[in-house]
């Protein structure tokens, strides 16, 4: 491994090159930005990746003259570009992106990554994003990598020799952080709803936001609680300090938080520092439905951006702009309704922040379909948690009409007559 400069290490990508960035918070910037700054005597290079942070100036004038952007799940430094002919959105499976690797789809020339001070032996850690960073760097020609003794070095699997970098920069600086926001009205009573569904034992999947917080916050007197998910957040470490969360109950990993990736405050990266009850894997073994089932009473908590009287499940685009990705939701959705006593579930308030109704006759015109009707079970809103397992469509949209905001009640009916008795 060669110790340079961020300019000099950037180097070694060509022109025609397939790259791909690592994400989240552990996102290289300074390797980024220096690669972008390669613009003029670069051309045709294709990015590869999931959310990151930061500028992604590779989608920005004029960058994307010589960058583009083929991306996994969108996050808001990228939304717009990939809404327009300047870069892309791959629909797929947060479980199978590292099969676009592995199985030469996307065979990639060069992974640029962050990882931590080696150790003794010489080990770097991926650190909180192993997620589809493992298989990147497990496949591609040439590694590039930005190493931060702020990263926090997890246990399992992210792991990278510096026998196998090919040039590298040094940084010193805190990985992205996300702060959680203060609960609304709303969101303490979804998240009370949601809580009365979970039972002792459970294994939890959930991601980040007010939403699982609220739902964690309102957990203190349940017991032997579990983790199996692609991301957690601080909202877990109340409940692992009390002894809540304590993994007994599980089948997969035993007494392990096991995740791909997490994103919050810096309390969290101290917690799971060289924390051998954080086992990070790629997502392939997280979100992998066979394995997730396997765990007792799997409660997957997801979100929506809308769902229609049928309950099908709009999560990543608002009509046809792409907002965000498929991600993991289906690959914990199936797990968890496989899963013995298992629960899958959305939890959404019922309005937006407009004063939209989010349980709408129809999906908007060019919405896509992120989680199939037939894959949902339950759905919380603050007015309420029914359950549409076994419901034929007309029961499905008089439950959901139950759990809407009443000022949308009568006309959601009207439109539910309307459909189901062929008006």
């Amino acid at each position: 491994m060669k110790i340079t400069s961020a300019e000099e290490a950037v180097q070694q990508v060509k022109s025609g090159d397939r790259v791909f960035l690592q994400g989240a918070a552990m996102t290289p910037n300074e390797l980024i930005d220096a690669l972008c700054n390669r613009h003029e005597e670069l051309e045709d290079i294709e990015i590869v990746s999931i959310h990151t942070e930061g500028s992604a100036k590779y989608v920005q004038e004029p960058y994307y003259n010589t960058f583009k952007l083929s991306s996994c799940f969108v996050g808001g430094n990228v939304r717009k570009a990939v809404n327009t002919p300047n870069a892309g959105y791959i629909p797929i499976f947060l479980s199978e992106i590292p099969w676009l690797f592995k199985n030469n789809i996307l065979p990639l020339d060069v992974a640029i990554v962050q990882v931590s001070s080696p150790d003794k032996h010489g080990f770097c850690s991926l650190g909180v994003s192993v997620d589809v960073a493992l298989p990147a760097v497990r496949t591609a020609k040439k590694i590039i990598a930005q190493i931060n003794p702020q990263v926090p070095r997890t246990h399992g699997t992210g792991i990278i020799h510096i026998d196998e970098i090919a040039a590298a920069t040094e940084v010193d600086r805190p990985i992205h952080q996300h702060e959680a926001g203060e609960l609304s009205e709303v969101e303490n009573k979804i998240g009370l709803n949601v809580a009365s569904l979970i039972e002792d034992g459970a294994t939890l999947q959930m991601g980040i936001g007010n939403i699982p917080n609220a739902v964690l916050s309102n957990l203190e007197n349940h017991k032997n609680l579990g983790i199996h998910t692609e991301m957690f957040s601080d909202g877990v470490l109340p409940l692992i300090e009390s002894g809540v969360i304590n993994g007994a109950e599980k089948k997969i990993k035993m007494g392990k938080i096991v995740s791909c990736f997490a994103v919050g405050s810096q309390k969290l990266y101290d917690f799971i520092d060289d924390n051998p009850i954080c086992d990070f894997r790629d997502s392939g073994y997280t979100n992998d439905t066979a394995r997730i089932r396997r765990n007792p009473k799997v409660t997957a908590i997801n979100s929506a951006i809308e769902i229609d009287l049928t309950g099908q499940i709009c999560a990543d685009t608002i009509g046809s702009w792409q907002f965000s990705g498929v991600g993991g939701q289906m690959d914990f959705i199936r797990g968890a309704s496989l899963s013995r006593g298992g629960k899958p579930i959305f939890a959404m308030p019922s309005t937006t922040n407009k004063g939209v109704s989010k349980i709408v006759p129809f999906l908007k015109e060019g919405a896509g379909v992120t989680t199939t009707r037939a894959h949902v079970h339950y759905v919380a809103t603050e007015y309420g948690v029914v359950n549409l397992y076994g419901k034929n469509l007309q029961e499905r949209a008089y439950a959901l009409i139950s759990i809407a905001n009443p000022d949308f009640r009568e006309e959601l009916e009207q439109a539910a007559h309307n459909r189901f008795n062929g008006v």
